[in-house]
Formats: C-alpha cells, sequence, structure tokens
C-alpha cells in the first residue's frame, strides 16, 4: 500500500515540533498588532459611517434661505400641510409645468427628474390654491423620490 507523503513529512518531527512552536510565538507577537489593526479599522469604518449619515441628512434637510420673506403669501406658505404634515418643514417646494403633471384614474402623477411619480392621497393639499400654479414638495432620500405635499393648479 502507497501512502503519499507531503511536505511535513519530510521535515523530522523535532524540527516541525521546533516550527510549530516558532509559528504559534509568531502568532503570539502579533496578536496586539491584529487587536489594534481592528480597533482601528473599526474606528475608521465607524467614522466614515458617521459622516456618510450626516451627509445624508444634510441632503435631506430644508433651506429656508429667506429669499421669500418679504412675500405677503409667506405666512399662507409656512402654513400649507397635508396629510404627511407641514410642507416646508422637510422639503422646499417648487412649481411644476403644466406638462409634468397629470391627473389620471383619480390620481395626480407628477415628473421630478424624468420620473412620473404617483402623488399619494394623503400628500395632497386641499385647500385653494392661492399661487394658482401646481406646486410640490418632494422629499429626495436613498430609497427615491417620495412627495411631502402636491397642490394641484389650474391645468390650463
Amino acid at each position: 500500500m502507497l501512502v503519499k507523503a507531503g511536505p511535513a513529512d519530510l521535515i523530522p518531527s523535532s524540527l516541525r515540533r521546533h516550527a510549530s512552536s516558532a509559528r504559534l510565538k509568531r502568532r503570539l507577537d502579533q496578536t496586539p498588532n491584529t487587536i489594534m489593526d481592528t480597533i482601528i479599522k473599526t474606528s475608521v469604518l465607524g467614522f466614515t459611517f458617521s459622516v456618510l449619515v450626516a451627509a445624508f441628512a444634510g441632503a435631506v434637510e430644508a433651506r429656508d434661505d429667506g429669499r421669500y420673506s418679504q412675500s405677503p403669501l409667506k405666512p399662507w406658505f409656512d402654513s400649507l400641510k397635508s396629510g404627511k404634515g407641514p410642507c416646508c418643514s422637510d422639503a422646499d417646494g417648487f412649481a411644476v409645468s403644466d406638462p409634468d403633471w397629470e391627473s389620471r384614474n383619480g390620481h395626480y402623477l407628477v415628473r421630478i427628474d424624468n420620473e412620473w411619480i404617483e402623488v399619494p392621497d394623503d400628500a395632497v393639499i386641499t385647500e385653494p390654491n392661492r399661487v394658482g400654479t401646481t406646486m410640490v414638495w418632494p422629499i429626495k432620500g436613498s430609497l427615491g423620490i417620495s412627495i411631502r405635499c402636491f397642490m394641484p393648479g389650474s391645468m390650463t
């Protein structure tokens, strides 16, 4: 019966023991570095994740730069809300041209960034539109665009 010998079988057992203890010693010597490397990698990953979360939160955060502070309609805009909450609290609204919104099967659709998005029923503002133009308050997040508020215009 032939037994195939591997490279380790060619080394005398006394040297194998010595080589084995040398490897163990090397592993033990490297353990503190490995632990330190793990701590550093974890810290770097945690910091990177924190920066990404902060950047994402900043991208979703609404801004009020004061451009419309003198407008007689500012208090009215500030008071607008839908079933999803106050419109101006989380999103900046903008006017939508008539070709970029429509009503189909009892629901509104609006085109934002060349994508048609169905407006949830509870996002529709039901009070009269004082501006006359269609307005939408989208929120862009990691899962895409959602509509916070939508105020249909006259569609003329």
